[in-house]
């Protein structure tokens, strides 16, 4: 999802509710057949994503969203692992890496890295399975654009092939994967946010998701490899619906078979892609088609619709699809946003059109009544 910068700003938590610990009986999330395996369970899964989450700046916040998860038994979050600035950063904001002239400086303080430390200790208290993407693909927090002046490059293209700038890339990366190699956390490893090379052959991204896989894999054999993709460039789709195109350098089948690659993912956002409200279920089946010949499991990361008198009819509609193929290769779902309020501030979270509240009507159909049939 492609969305706007926001800053959370500290102040006194309000009393945590009851926690639980459950890191003892905890281990490494993996792929089982079709399917993923959590804590020694293989089934189905459902979560949510919450970009934010690392950029709260109390500690008792952070716990308490958490609790809401681990409360309604969402068991996957997908937050940001990068927060990237471009020149001097702010001192009073969260960053994760600044870039001068042609240095990168990783921010491991206060206000770095020790943020998504908090996360990461948090989910482990609570149980909650955490997908971390390196960088983003657009300008929000910073992203491969961040990069460009610093490593000499001006579009994408350059940015996937040109040695500096993945070499700054990659020293990110060993400096995330080393704060949390050994947590049972970690669901998956993500190369990018919904990466893109427009047009660009497809080779180039192809190449790029290999060398990076395979880097990630060096430093951790361990915890799963996805790529954090849409999930363009599919056969077998309408020849006139854009998502199918290999236009955006994207070529979904070859990258998933490449070896370091665990698992599958694909967005659904039919209200920006222009296509017709029943294009949902055919994209869903087409990826897990793929899924189901190539041998890896499928998960839907981002879905939604801006509507939010639609959101229970629409996106449950393509909870029910996913689920009924969960026997064919479609192993999880995670709906585009988590919503909550910040007890020390009073505030809600930033609200992108899609958000769905913690215990709204959106909440108990999307969550509650998915949970309930998932079981």
């Amino acid at each position: 999802m492609k969305l706007l910068p926001l800053l959370f700003l500290s102040a006194t938590a309000a009393a945590l509710p009851t926690s639980f610990d459950v890191s003892a009986r905890a281990s490494v999330s993996k792929v089982d057949g079709l399917k993923f395996n959590i804590d020694g369970t293989t089934k189905y899964y459902a979560g949510t994503n919450s970009y934010w989450m690392p950029f709260l700046t109390n500690d008792t916040d952070v716990d308490i969203i958490m609790s809401h998860l681990a409360a309604s038994g969402t068991k996957i979050l997908r937050v940001w692992g990068f927060n990237d600035v471009d020149g001097e950063p702010d001192p009073s904001s969260v960053y994760f890496q600044s870039f001068s002239g042609s240095t990168a400086t990783i921010n491991t303080g206060t206000n770095g890295l020790q943020r998504l430390d908090t996360v990461v200790a948090s989910a482990s208290t609570y149980g909650i399975k955490l997908i971390i993407p390196f960088v983003n693909n657009w300008e929000d927090y910073g992203g491969m654009h961040a990069y460009f002046r610093a490593c000499g490059v001006l579009i994408h293209a350059q940015w996937y092939t040109k040695a500096e700038c993945q070499a700054m890339y990659q020293a990110y990366i060993a400096a995330v994967i080393s704060r949390y190699r050994d947590s049972p956390a970690i669901f998956a490893w993500e190369l990018a946010n919904e990466p893109r090379c427009r047009l660009c052959p497809t080779s180039i991204l192809t190449n790029w998701i290999r060398q990076t896989s395979n880097y990630v894999r060096s430093l951790d054999s361990e915890h799963m490899i996805t790529v954090g993709d849409e999930g363009f460039g599919l056969e077998g789709g309408a020849w006139f619906q854009y998502p199918y195109w290999y236009i955006e350098g994207i070529d979904w089948a070859a990258n998933l078979a490449l070896p370091n690659i665990s698992f599958g993912t694909f967005h659904l956002y039919p209200e920006h892609w222009l296509v017709g409200g029943s294009f949902g279920d055919e994209w869903i089946r087409l990826h897990v088609e793929v899924c189901a010949r190539i041998g890896k499991p499928c998960l839907l990361e981002e879905y939604g619709v801006s509507k939010r008198e639609e959101q229970c009819a629409v996106e449950g509609a393509w909870q029910k699809t996913s689920l009924g193929l969960g026997e064919s290769g479609m192993a999880a779902d995670l709906f585009w946003q988590l919503g909550d309020t910040v007890v020390s501030t009073g505030e809600a979270t930033h609200d992108d059109g899609f958000t769905v509240y913690y215990e709204s009507e959106q909440w108990n159909c999307l969550v509650g009544e998915h949970l309930e049939a998932i079981g």
